[in-house]
């Protein structure tokens, strides 16, 4: 009832956002706009499911910037070495879920805490790839590379199926299976998962894998949408994506959340920045909003935790 009710609400946002810009700026719905706006943000939306895993765990990644910039031009380097687009979107997933497991491991095996992992990670990748690169563009994409050489609109209606059916198979595995318990089972008390014969190291780290490949993934559709690929791609991606999975209603801690609550946040977040521009405010609001949603979001999170511990005692009390 609790995601519901901020799923509710966050749809509701979305709505009374929509309204006003109805009124007050009706070309925000231009066929046009709306469709640079899903191609902007099915990526991120890639990325924040992957997001959602692994706060549904109790851990954090903020490399997934750093990590975009990486697979980015894995993907794109690879193309211009004779591999066929999809080897290079291959490529560019396998990286991402390599770099993902180096993070996993040593946050689930040596115990390292993933804020920390994760942060030397994105200044790690970023520096690593501003060195390799010295701000040179990957150049002379095969011909067949941008939109998987396909038509604007056939590669729009590739990416609505694609972003269906990522989106239904991950909510129902994390209804229906297992795998999908054990990721909340872990978040929600890791020693008790423990006890329930859950390897929650392995649980962690598969999780930071999932994760990497999704922004590998993230970063090939990205990619092929251009001619051109630049080596600061990401810059800020993290700040959106994890913005998007809390107020989509995933708890920071841990154990709390839906993908279906991670999808609205995207899209209320994906509209805040282009609605700005539409209304006449500055766009550098944007990165302030989602930074403000976030320390909203975590308030909320450990006023509520609070609460509910106050209740537990009370209640363990009158027994």
């Amino acid at each position: 009832m609790k995601h519901s009710r901020r799923e509710i609400s966050v749809a509701l946002a979305i709505l009374a956002l929509a309204a006003v810009l109805a009124v007050a700026a009706p070309g925000y719905f231009s066929s046009a706009n709306l469709r640079d706006l899903f191609l902007a943000n099915l990526p991120v939306l890639l990325i924040a499911v992957g997001a959602t895993l692994v706060i549904l765990t109790g851990e954090i990644d903020v490399s997934v910037g750093s990590l975009f910039a990486v697979c980015s031009l894995v993907a794109g380097v690879s193309a211009t070495r004779g591999l066929t687009t999809m080897m290079a979107g291959l490529a560019g997933c396998v990286a991402g879920a390599g770099l993902g497991a180096v993070n996993g491991a040593l946050i689930a095996y040596a115990g390292v805490p993933s804020i920390v992992v994760t942060l030397a990670s994105m200044v790690a990748l970023r520096d690593g790839v501003r060195w390799i690169t010295q701000g040179a563009w990957v150049v002379d994409l095969p011909a067949d590379f941008q939109w998987l050489g396909v038509t604007p609109a056939a590669y729009l209606a590739i990416l609505a199926c694609l972003g269906v059916s990522l989106l239904a198979a991950v909510a129902w595995s994390m209804r229906n299976m297992a795998a999908g318990r054990a990721v909340y089972m872990t978040g929600s008390n890791r020693e008790a998962a423990r006890l329930a014969g859950i390897d929650t190291s392995a649980v962690r780290l598969s999780v930071f894998v999932v994760g990497g490949a999704l922004v590998g993934l993230a970063a090939f559709v990205n990619a092929v949408r251009f001619n051109q690929i630049p080596p600061n791609t990401g810059l800020g991606l993290e700040m959106k994506v994890i913005a998007a999975v809390i107020v989509g209603g995933t708890a920071i801690t841990g154990g709390r959340g839906t993908v279906a609550g991670t999808l609205l946040g995207v899209i209320l977040l994906g509209a805040i920045g282009p609605a700005l521009t539409f209304l006449g405010v500055s766009a550098y609001w944007e990165r302030a909003l989602h930074g403000a949603i976030i320390l909203t979001a975590v308030v909320i999170d450990a006023i509520r935790g609070r609460t509910a511990r106050s209740l537990s005692m009370l209640h363990a009390t009158r027994a």
